[in-house]
C-alpha cells in the first residue's frame, strides 16, 4: 500500500493516514499508519483505552505531552505510549515532521479505540451531540 492511496484524516490536527488496518489488509492484532505534522501544528490530546501506541520519528522536531508532561522527540527515536495515557504531538520545528505509528491490540470496535480529551478546530466545527469517542 502506498501512502498516496490513503485518504488524509485531519480531524484531530496533523495529517493522519491509517495504512495497514483491518479494513485495508485484514489485520487482526493492530494497525499501522503515518502522521504528517506541519510546523506549528499538533495532533490533539487523546488516549487509547484498549491499545498501546508505538511511535517512530522519521523526520522533524516534535514534543509529545504524556499526561501533561512535555518530552522532546527527534528523528530515529521511538516511544511506547501505554494504554490510557493521554498524549499530544506538537511540531516545534520549522520543517514537516513524520512519525510512523502502530496501535495494538485493537479495540472491540473502531469507535471505542480513541478518546479525544481536547477539542481541535475540526472537532469544534462538528454538529452538536456527536460522540467524542472515536477510532
Amino acid at each position: 500500500m502506498d501512502l498516496s492511496e490513503v485518504e488524509p484524516n485531519t480531524r484531530r490536527g496533523g495529517d493522519l493516514r491509517a495504512m495497514l488496518t483491518p479494513a485495508t489488509v485484514g489485520s487482526t492484532s493492530g494497525f499501522m499508519g503515518v502522521a504528517i505534522i506541519s510546523p506549528g501544528d499538533r495532533i490533539g490530546e487523546h488516549y487509547h483505552p484498549y491499545s498501546e501506541e508505538f511511535v517512530y520519528v522519521v523526520c522533524g522536531q516534535l514534543e509529545v505531552d504524556l499526561d501533561g508532561e512535555p518530552h522532546p522527540l527527534r528523528p530515529e527515536q521511538g516511544l511506547m505510549i501505554p494504554i490510557n495515557m493521554r498524549h499530544r504531538f506538537r511540531n516545534v520545528g520549522n520543517v514537516e515532521a513524520r512519525i510512523v505509528f502502530h496501535l495494538g491490540p485493537l479495540a472491540p470496535r473502531p469507535s471505542l479505540g480513541h478518546v479525544d480529551t481536547e477539542e481541535t478546530e475540526a472537532v469544534a466545527a462538528e454538529p452538536a451531540g456527536r460522540e467524542q469517542v472515536r477510532s
